[in-house]
């Protein structure tokens, strides 16, 4: 999915990334579907608190203004409710004001199906069997986890990426878990003129960039790489992002520090990464999700 200029940037979420639904979800699970059904009807009037994407969206929807009303960035709803239990979401969704009107609602399906015919470069949900479906059909996808986060009073919205297995393959990353990483530095040093293949987050972050293109200054949206690499198998992705025609607006390479101070001090609205130890990091400080991609994320055979 490459965007071009006059293509719109179309992030798809699930009800319960935009929205706190967990008093509800644990109606359902404790109690069934008719319960929860019987729950979000009885409540349909009452407002939903904000969930780990609500700032973000918020954010997202507001650069639609800054570009004179341009529908240049488009949200939309795929949820696992039916429509007669969703009405309490699309309800929410009207006393903040936020500007989402197409939705898919499959009654406890997986809404992953919907996403190519809506264009969407980007799925969030929190369920990881919808997100992995996603990422299987060649979309950028992440499952948000709980945050301990503050809300972030920036007008800017910030977005940070993990480099292997998101934005780029995890070609270098196998060597790193299967051979060390002596033989992950020597292999990236002889390998640095060599430009790393797209990994599920690149045609997401190739969008970004032709949308902030559209902002000749003071631009709303910036974009950071926040990688455990450092010298000298820096030099590889510097090329790959130059390769691609891609600019990120801070990089920084912590060498195996810890990603979460780091990601609070950018200030964040969401963080990207395929490792779960990174994400746990992460999580602490900012809202972030989980990218179940690539050899960190394989499944373990047994015998």
């Amino acid at each position: 999915m490459k965007s071009t200029v006059t293509e719109k940037l179309v992030v798809a979420l699930s009800s319960r990334a935009l929205f706190n639904l967990d008093e509800s979800h644990k109606v359902f699970e404790s109690e069934g579907l008719e319960a929860y059904s019987r729950y979000q009807i009885e409540r349909e009037e009452e407002v939903l608190e904000p969930g780990e994407a609500f700032s973000m969206v918020k954010k997202l929807l507001n650069v639609n203004h800054q570009l004179d009303g341009s529908a240049r960035v488009e949200v939309i709803l795929l949820s696992r409710n039916s429509a007669d239990t969703g009405l309490r979401v699309f309800n929410s969704i009207k006393h903040y004001g936020l500007d989402i009107s197409r939705a898919a609602f499959t009654s406890g399906q997986s809404p992953y199906r919907y996403i190519a015919p809506f264009n969407c470069h980007l799925f969030l949900s929190t369920n990881a069997e919808d997100v992995r479906n996603a990422l299987e059909n060649g979309v950028a996808a992440a499952t948000l986890m709980p945050s301990n986060k503050e809300n972030m009073e920036s007008s800017k919205l910030r977005f940070a990426f993990d480099g292997d297995a998101v934005l780029f393959s995890d070609e270098a990353e196998k060597i790193y878990k299967l051979e060390g990483l002596q033989a992950f530095t020597e292999k990236e040093v002889a390998s640095a003129k060599t430009p790393l293949s797209g990994g599920p987050f690149k045609s997401f972050l190739s969008a970004l960039q032709c949308l902030q293109k559209e902002f000749e200054d003071n631009c709303p949206i910036r974009t950071a790489l926040v990688t455990a690499r450092s010298a000298p198998a820096h030099e590889r992705v510097i090329l790959t992002l130059r390769a691609w025609n891609i600019r990120i607006d801070e990089s920084l390479f912590l060498g195996g520090m810890d990603k979460g101070e780091f990601l609070k001090a950018y200030g964040a609205d969401v963080f990207f990464d395929d490792q779960q130890l990174h994400c746990e990091s992460a999580q602490k400080h900012v809202p972030t999700g989980h990218v179940p991609h690539g050899i960190a994320n394989a499944k373990k055979s047994v015998g």
